[in-house]
């Protein structure tokens, strides 16, 4: 876990300190290679870069919206940032007593937490903290994206297959980041290849609640790294999209679904060793739900698509 790249106390109020949130950075670097690679591929297939630019800058602000939305108002967040800007003393964070500082917090001796010092009522918008929910923000972008597309009259089914592998690859950036940041953390394992996320991070957090940890302040047990076998999954999910499915597509929009369903089933299944703190409904969490719209949707857009590549609309 390293969740600040860059991190420079200036001495100077106004300034305060260079932050580089490892988290977000590494979202942006992900979003930043996406665009590069339909960049690319616009300039091979005759489609226009400056437009493939300007639909990825659009998605990218799109998708960080949306993001953000599903993480405020599905992953059990939404009173703390009605908190920060109500009551501070009822926002805490897990971070030890030096870093509070840092943060200018104000400590608290008897919970052992750090509690936001003033009202901050802007916090919801401040997205380079971190807390995303990437379901929110492929379905914003993807609406938008699609509805661009039909507006500048691009080929719409032709550039969502290059999507199909291009946002695979930005999204293997994004799970470093969460790995880096602690955020997105697995079920405790004994495995060789668990791993253990130091004080203070949400997977110590999570395991003081439980009662696993005796005292704040320890690092936490070890615990699968989801974040790693999501990124990974992606980085494949791209490679075979394009390497493999790309010369043997049957239809225009076939990458592009192949894409979403993979995601969406490796998303439902490996939920089921998350931990992290998030929504849900009976026992499914928020992805798995949307999960299973997804796949069902899927199924009835590539019949579609296959049907009209047949002639049979």
């Amino acid at each position: 876990m390293y969740p600040h790249l860059i991190y420079i106390p200036t001495g100077v109020d106004w300034l305060g300190p260079i932050d580089l949130p490892a988290y977000f950075t590494m979202v942006m670097v992900g979003y930043t290679f996406s665009i590069l690679l339909l960049r690319r591929w616009g300039l091979k297939n005759g489609v226009s870069a400056a437009k493939l630019i300007d639909l990825g800058l659009y998605m990218v602000l799109f998708g960080i919206g949306g993001a953000r939305l599903l993480h405020i108002f599905v992953d059990g967040h939404f009173w703390d940032y009605v908190n920060a800007c109500v009551d501070p003393s009822k926002v805490d964070w897990d971070v030890s007593m030096s870093r509070c500082e840092k943060l200018g917090g104000v400590w608290d001796s008897a919970a052992e937490a750090c509690h936001p010092a003033e009202k901050n009522c802007w916090a919801w918008a401040q997205v380079w903290n971190g807390g995303f929910v990437f379901y929110g923000g492929l379905i914003a972008a993807s609406a938008f994206g699609i509805w661009f597309i039909i507006k500048q009259k691009m080929p719409l089914l032709k550039i969502l297959d290059a999507m199909g592998w291009a946002i695979p690859f930005g999204v293997f950036w994004g799970r470093m980041g969460c790995f880096l940041g602690g955020c997105c953390f697995g079920a405790r394992t004994d495995l060789p290849w668990g791993v253990s996320f130091p004080a203070y991070s949400p997977a110590a957090h999570l395991h003081f609640k439980m009662g696993l940890l005796e005292k704040r302040g320890l690092a936490s047990l070890p615990v699968h790294p989801t974040q790693l076998y999501e990124g990974l999954f992606m980085l494949i999910l791209s490679a075979v999209i394009y390497f493999y499915i790309g010369p043997r597509r049957k239809y225009h929009g076939q990458m592009f679904c192949i894409m979403i369903a993979g995601y969406a089933i490796f998303r439902f299944l490996v939920e089921f060793i998350r931990r992290d703190e998030r929504g849900g409904l009976w026992l499914l969490s928020t992805s798995q739900i949307i999960s299973i719209l997804t796949i069902a949707a899927i199924i009835w857009a590539s019949g579609k698509l296959r049907a009209m590549s047949q002639g049979k609309t």
